[in-house]
């Protein structure tokens, strides 16, 4: 397995040293440098050229957007994931839409930290699943998208499926239904297989689309 290099961009230094932490614990995963600001990035991308840059939206000198504007037009091989406090679809959407290929809202545990990097290291988008329900309930409202019920799925895992769409950890999953992380994870895994859907964005998307959960929660 090669090893995914990640820069890490924020302007509070306590905040980049616990993520470098989480990070380092990760295998196949290496952090090549820290930035305090977008400029500071930007400089940075160039120089080590990682494999995912993890920025803050809010930054002096230059902000997340306009970093990962720059970013994917001048070192494309980089891909830029998104830090955010903010959940709604029009942060999101503005982040997508400026370059980034993936949305992490910062109070995100280690689980899906790790499922973030490790989705936008394989070439996928991904948005942590509280900000895909907005944007997907947004689409599906613009569209008249159609939900018909559930039903190739067992009681367990229609269950399972509805507590990842409405925004739940990995972990929150498994304190909740008393199992272990390593079982909510090879659920996921099977969701994904049996409906041909790769990401957690996809399975948010066709909960809310088959009805079992609304728009709304």
């Amino acid at each position: 397995m090669e090893t995914i290099r990640l820069l890490i961009a924020d302007d509070h230094a306590l905040v980049r040293a616990g993520i470098r932490a989480l990070l380092e614990g990760l295998e196949g995963v290496s952090v090549v440098a820290e930035a305090g600001n977008g400029r500071e990035a930007l400089a940075l991308v160039e120089a080590h050229r990682p494999d995912i840059l993890l920025a803050d939206i809010a930054m002096p000198q230059m902000n997340g957007l306009e970093l990962a504007g720059r970013v994917a037009k001048e070192f494309p091989t980089t891909r830029v994931i998104i830090l955010s406090m903010h959940s709604s679809e029009e942060y999101a959407n503005r982040a997508l839409q400026a370059g980034a290929v993936g949305y992490l809202l910062k109070d995100s545990g280690l689980a899906e930290l790790e499922l973030a990097v490790r989705a936008v290291a394989r070439g996928e988008t991904y948005l942590s699943p509280a900000v895909s329900k907005h944007v997907i309930a947004d689409y599906l409202g613009r569209t008249g998208g159609a939900r018909p019920r559930v039903g190739p799925l067992t009681p367990r895992q229609e269950e399972i499926l509805r507590m990842i769409a409405e925004g739940q950890t990995t972990k929150g999953i498994a304190r909740r239904l008393g199992i272990s992380i390593k079982t909510v994870e090879a659920h996921r895994a099977q969701l994904m297989d049996r409906l041909d859907i790769r990401d957690v964005a996809g399975l948010v998307r066709y909960a809310i689309r088959t009805g079992l959960i609304g728009p709304e929660g």
